[in-house]
């Protein structure tokens, strides 16, 4: 206790004062629970298996823990009437063991399909497909489950569909009728888990992203109007420092405010902060990223239907965002470094937590 005390003290002295809380810092996780929320992070399977400094933080930091790709189709389901749940079930095992609730990623998305998708998934069977994919998997995690992405990504407005849909294969196959299977088949296999629809681009005030709102809000109003049974919706926020100038509080309330006004729960799910056009300057990318943590949680947190905040990724060590910069600097984009050091993000993210009341 005395050595973790001082690592805790070193670790607060390092960040700025603007971001800096009390010397003996709680977890993230006792932050968000004071305040009725859930912090947790996209959770790397091999590091968890392999790095036991990545799990004792993990454990230490979150109450939430959502699969980085085990539950994508490609791995879960990797031959037609093969699936493959030993990743998955040792990251449910893992949660259990430390009071982590876990949330499924994702059931129906154009990307990550297994090779067999495309030559053996057709007009005919496509819907047996899924409500198949659907039931088993989420069959498989039934009343273990806090939520799940169901269906993920699916407005692009550029693709110049109706109502903005994404020109996915599940809208080929199926047309637009494919969420509301999915949703009427997660509903079926798994009714306590809270069934959401998530996706990104939607954080800045720009002509394009705010094009992207209206539709997504129009695919939740949709939704809901035809009964179909979505809970929640996911807010991915996977933010830049450089974009901040597009960055406005009172736009991301007001959008948050409609999703609830709809009577659903917001999850903000894949937060991270690139930090690829910064200086190379470590503190100044520190407070930069910081400052962007602690803006935008700080607004989406104003809105009460907000019930969790996930990060992608827990440390530098494991993020999608590595070796992004031109300068070959590493990326300082998560609430902890390479060494699982506390950085200004975290302290940033605590203080925006604890402005919940």
């Amino acid at each position: 206790m005395i050595a973790r005390r001082a690592f805790l003290q070193s670790a607060a002295c390092l960040a700025p004062a603007a971001f800096r809380l009390s010397a003996a810092e709680e977890p993230l996780r006792v932050h968000a629970a004071a305040h009725g929320l859930l912090y947790g992070a996209a959770a790397n399977y091999r590091a968890l298996q392999n790095d036991s400094d990545y799990s004792a933080h993990f454990a230490e930091e979150c109450n939430l823990l959502v699969p980085e790709n085990v539950l994508k189709w490609s791995t879960v389901h990797p031959e037609p009437q093969r699936f493959d749940f030993v990743p998955g079930d040792f990251l449910a095992r893992f949660g259990a063991g430390h009071e982590i609730q876990m949330r499924g990623h994702t059931l129906v998305w154009h990307e990550q399909l297994p090779r067999w998708f495309a030559e053996t998934v057709t007009k005919e069977n496509a819907r047996e497909y899924l409500e198949t994919h659907i039931h088993t998997v989420m069959g498989h995690y039934q009343g273990r489950m806090h939520s799940w992405d169901v269906v993920n990504e699916a407005i692009h407005p550029p693709d110049g569909c109706d109502d903005g849909l994404r020109k996915t294969p599940w809208l080929e196959l199926l047309g637009p009728e494919y969420l509301e299977i999915a949703y009427t088949a997660a509903a079926a296999a798994d009714g306590h888990a809270l069934a959401g629809y998530n996706d990104y681009g939607l954080d800045y005030q720009t002509p394009e992203q705010e094009a992207k709102r209206m539709a997504v809000l129009a695919l939740l109003r949709r939704l809901k109007k035809q009964k179909i049974p979505i809970q929640a919706f996911g807010m991915q926020a996977h933010l830049s420092a450089a974009q901040q100038k597009n960055f406005q509080p009172q736009v991301l309330r007001r959008f948050l405010g409609e999703i609830a006004g709809l009577g659903l729960k917001i999850l903000i799910t894949e937060m991270d902060v690139s930090d690829a056009d910064l200086p190379a300057d470590t503190e100044a990318r520190d407070r930069a990223v910081a400052e962007v943590y602690e803006r935008y949680l700080t607004a989406a947190l104003a809105e009460p239907a907000v019930v969790a905040v996930l990060t992608w990724g827990l440390t530098d060590k494991y993020t999608w965002l590595a070796h992004r910069r031109a300068d070959a600097a590493p990326a300082r984009v998560l609430p902890l470094d390479v060494e699982f050091q506390r950085k200004p993000a975290w302290y940033a993210i605590a203080k925006a937590l604890d402005t919940r009341r």
